[in-house]
């Protein structure tokens, strides 16, 4: 019975290439997916695509991964997909290609998928009457219109699949659903129909439960996290699928766990309704899912079932919202909270005399409160036993000004305020306030294409 594996190499932009390179180099994989985007990660590149134009992707993708271990995958023929392209798909695609010159990997072929980045399309869609609706409810689109950094639509595995039926060696996408990167790989290799809703479905949690890296197989662990053995050599989950089964694993002598409990965390997180995980290419159904173990580091996922992607596909905006500066000044005991109270009295005393007009101040306690917000336990016996703690504001203005006249304030307090007050994070500075706009748009305002590139 025909077998594919699949190993999640990347959980985020910034994590760790160890488990990914240890896939390539023990694991028995076909294939190697590599999420690099979250919400907001569009948004930075964005910003950096400004400044210079050949940024705008990941270009650890290539440099740690790649460089460490791309030649040998390409030598085992494990293919490798990735998001990796962010904001500047051909950038990442340029990178790739001169690695892959200068390993003399003639041959090599690029896969990449373009078409995920609307933003020149808002005016038209405007005018259509998209309205392009908060999920979160809140405010107008056409107030954050002219703010925007990036625009760019979840879209579905048929173009990775594409690039991979026409022999490509990696494929690099912008702002593919996670999942995806997963899914094209099975979809290619078990040819499953468009409307195979059951099998697509499997193949999405396939890749859910890969998409994370190490949350997947013992990192960020709620339920035992002390059990998790050689943390500091944390493999990745791998999904090993027939027709009929789909296991999680992970590579052989790495840390890590793979259990029932730890794939129930990964596999409920950001579902949000369990009858309906709404993707990009189905709508998927795990209300009725079983979870086992049945073998060391091996369990297995049944019940799995799906039902007709949605019309629309998911679309994150990315926009300038404002301007924030965070202040911070830490107190030791005794009397730690009450010193660091009295001096947050005294800087908002100041800052109402230089008549500071602030959207928002919000002001907590690191060691506290500023995690756990209204529920943290604020009772005497809990304040007079704190060894230390930070005073923390942070003040949002659509005014770049108004933010700044915190600054010159904070310091003074080391000397002209209670007692053994330090800095703590070095001066404050105004920093730029990105926000998400998340809402969706019809499937036909996508021109998705696949491509192909082979090194010479």
């Amino acid at each position: 019975m025909k077998k594919i594996a699949i190993g999640g190499g990347q959980g985020f932009w910034g994590d760790s290439p160890d488990a990914a390179i240890h896939m390539i180099r023990r694991a028995d994989i076909q294939y190697l997916s590599c999420d690099y985007l979250a919400e907001l990660t569009l948004s930075i590149m964005a910003r950096q695509q400004v400044k210079n134009p050949k940024a705008g992707y990941a270009p650890d993708f290539v440099t740690r991964l790649l460089h460490s271990a791309g030649r040998e995958a390409w030598d085992k023929h494990i293919r490798i997909c990735t998001n990796a392209g962010g904001m500047n798909i051909t950038g990442c695609v340029d990178a790739i290609r001169e690695w892959a010159e200068g390993e003399h990997m003639a041959g090599y072929k690029i896969g990449y998928v373009t078409g995920d980045s609307i933003k020149e399309k808002i005016p038209q869609l405007l005018k259509d009457g998209w309205t392009f609706p908060n999920f979160d409810g809140e405010g107008d689109f056409t107030e954050i219109a002219d703010k925007i950094y990036n625009c760019n639509a979840y879209i579905g595995h048929e173009s990775i699949a594409g690039c991979l039926a026409q022999g490509a060696d990696v494929v690099v996408t912008g702002r593919a659903a996670d999942s995806a990167l997963f899914l094209a790989p099975l979809q290619h290799e078990f040819g499953w129909a468009a409307d195979d809703w059951d099998n697509l479905a499997r193949g999405i949690m396939a890749g859910h439960l890969l998409e994370c890296g190490g949350q997947g197989a013992g990192g960020n662990f709620m339920y035992d996290w002390r059990s998790v053995p050689r943390m500091d050599e944390l493999g990745f989950p791998i999904a090993e699928l027939t027709e009929e089964t789909l296991d999680i694993t992970k590579a052989p002598d790495c840390g890590g766990i793979i259990s029932e409990e730890s794939c129930k965390e990964q596999f409920l997180y950001e579902i949000l309704d369990p009858a309906n995980y709404l993707t990009p290419d189905v709508n998927v159904d795990v209300s009725h899912a079983v979870i086992r173990q049945v073998g060391p580091d091996r369990v297995r996922i049944s019940g799995i079932k799906g039902k007709p992607r949605p019309d629309t596909l998911k679309l994150c905006i990315g926009y300038h919202k404002g301007w924030k500066t965070v202040s911070m000044l830490s107190f030791a005991w005794p009397d730690a909270y009450e010193k660091a109270r009295y001096c947050g009295e005294l800087i908002m005393k100041k800052m109402r005399r230089l008549g500071m007009k602030a959207d928002d101040v919000h002001i907590s306690y690191i060691g506290l409160n500023s995690l756990h917000l209204g529920v943290a336990d604020m009772s005497e016996e809990a304040l007079a036993n704190l060894n230390e703690c930070v005073l923390r504001i942070a003040i949002f203005s659509k005014d770049k000004k108004e933010c700044a006249k915190i600054i010159p304030e904070v310091s003074p307090m080391q000397l002209n305020g209670p007692p053994g007050a330090s800095f703590f994070g070095g001066r404050p500075h105004v920093q730029e306030v990105m926000a998400l706009w998340p809402t969706c748009v019809p499937r036909d305002a996508l021109q998705i294409e696949s491509h192909i590139l082979e090194v010479k």
